[in-house]
């Protein structure tokens, strides 16, 4: 009995004090949710896929006050990073059993009906096979006489080891990221017409204003627009912010001094070849390679609609701190390494006679994936503490890791009734609570958290 008593005062304790921190937070989160006649300005930092998805599931939701305005802020141009370089795999399967599996499911759904609406070309499903490295085609030509024979691409005809599916086409597909946030945007354009994109970096919030008893008041975002020099300073009026700005977003910490953000960027190359020469259509089936100790690489072979082949799974990884980041390390300029493209390209040639004799590559290039430390997003509100209740509503959608563009529409979808309903109910999202990095028993402002390595992991 007494031990009960016990663990219902600490309960009781931890509850109240969670409560605490987060009480003017919730505040303002209803408040959004609940002053929906008058019409909005939302700021979205970030316009990657990520972003733009927020943006667009905002831009046409039913709670959506008439006259509302969703400013799209992107330090660069859009798509620009991991949006513009990634491969657009997506798997609906891949998370069952952990706290992203909705995740998968709605956004490989949402993605399937979108790609209709929004007339997307890259977008298929597709089969994926296992291959091991080998040092001859005995591997290959007996995958070829067995019930995988349909699915093996004419261009795998190199040596491999052992091949075995992964997925028939059922539950996994592929879609070219950037096509995809260009087309929610021409979308949006033609239609609700209700997004504008300004590109600047964003530098803080601007906290001007203070209410009656002295508190500063969120009002906005502050970003130095692209082209001019640093000390050009201007302010985009907001009563709710989104930061979804990938790897990046853990600068947000330091905007607000309320949350720790934990983040690493795992830098990674990967290439494009062009389609072969006088070959054949590209076969539809990607690859999902062992690790090749001859070249270091753990190859993920992803043929396009268009002909090309993209390839990941290079190797040789940087991995970037929360504080580099913070500083926008790699955000301007993100090469890829001349080693791990000549190793991707030799692995590549093993398994493929016909790239070996005719290929020929259209581009390298090099990104980074957003990584928490526990591999889980950061989906959900800010808090803010120590700000005025009149300040706007702030939230967070970042650190998907190699899953961004999959789960895409789903949290964009997510983070759009968390705005404007006040819940997501599409998405459980509190196992990706921005706050769990956070020391609940001292929520102030300006505290800093190093973010530690994920490795190469999904």
């Amino acid at each position: 009995m007494i031990m009960f008593v016990v663990a219902s005062l600490l309960l009781l304790e931890y509850s109240s004090a969670l409560a605490f921190s987060s009480a003017s937070s919730s505040r303002r989160l209803m408040m959004s949710a609940t002053t929906s006649a008058s019409p909005k300005n939302i700021v979205v930092v970030g316009g990657g896929v990520q972003g733009t998805s927020v943006a667009f599931q905002l831009s046409r939701h039913e709670k959506l006050p008439s006259g509302s305005k969703i400013t799209l802020l992107e330090a660069k141009e859009i798509a620009s990073a991991a949006s513009g370089k990634g491969g657009g795999f997506m798997a609906r399967s891949w998370g069952d059993g952990g706290p992203t599996q909705k995740l998968h499911h709605l956004a490989f759904d949402m993605y399937e009906e979108l790609s209709k609406e929004l007339k997307l070309e890259s977008y298929r499903k597709l089969p994926v096979l296992s291959v091991s490295p080998g040092d001859n085609s005995k591997g290959l030509d007996r995958a070829k006489k067995s019930s995988l024979g349909d699915i093996i691409p004419s261009w795998l005809n190199g040596n491999t080891g052992s091949i075995s599916p992964l997925g028939y086409g059922d539950d996994t597909a592929q879609v070219t990221p950037k096509e995809f946030v260009e087309k929610m945007l021409s979308n949006v354009k033609e239609n609700q017409d209700n997004i504008e994109v300004v590109l600047g970096e964003c530098v803080g919030l601007d906290t001007s204003e203070t209410d009656d008893e002295g508190e500063p008041i969120i009002t906005g975002v502050k970003y130095k627009p692209r082209g001019k020099s640093d000390e050009e300073i201007e302010t985009i009026e907001a009563d709710t912010i989104i930061v979804a700005a990938g790897p990046w977003a853990c600068a947000a910490e330091d905007w607000f001094g309320t949350v720790s953000l934990p983040m690493e960027g795992v830098k990674s190359t990967s290439i494009v070849w062009k389609n072969p020469s006088g070959s054949d259509a590209v076969d539809a089936t990607a690859l999902f390679c062992g690790e090749d100790y001859r070249f270091s690489t753990h190859l993920e072979v992803y043929p396009r609609p268009d002909g090309s082949i993209y390839i990941c799974g290079i190797g040789g990884s940087d991995y970037i701190s929360t504080e580099d980041l913070k500083k926008g390390a790699f955000r301007e300029e993100c090469l890829a390494k001349e080693d791990r493209v000549e190793a991707a390209k030799n692995a590549f040639k093993e398994m493929s006679k016909t790239y070996k004799d005719l290929g020929e590559l259209d581009r390298v290039q090099a990104c980074m994936r957003p990584c928490p430390p526990d591999a889980r997003p950061y989906l959900g509100a800010i808090p803010t503490p120590g700000f005025s209740s009149s300040s706007a509503a702030s939230y967070i959608c970042s650190g998907m890791n190699c899953w961004g563009i999959a789960w895409a529409p789903a949290c964009g979808l997510s983070m759009a009734e968390l705005v404007l309903e006040g819940h997501s109910k599409s998405i459980d999202l509190r196992p990706f609570d921005p706050t769990r990095f956070t020391q609940k028993s001292k929520v102030g402002r300006g505290r800093k958290r190093r973010g530690e390595s994920v490795g190469e992991q999904w």
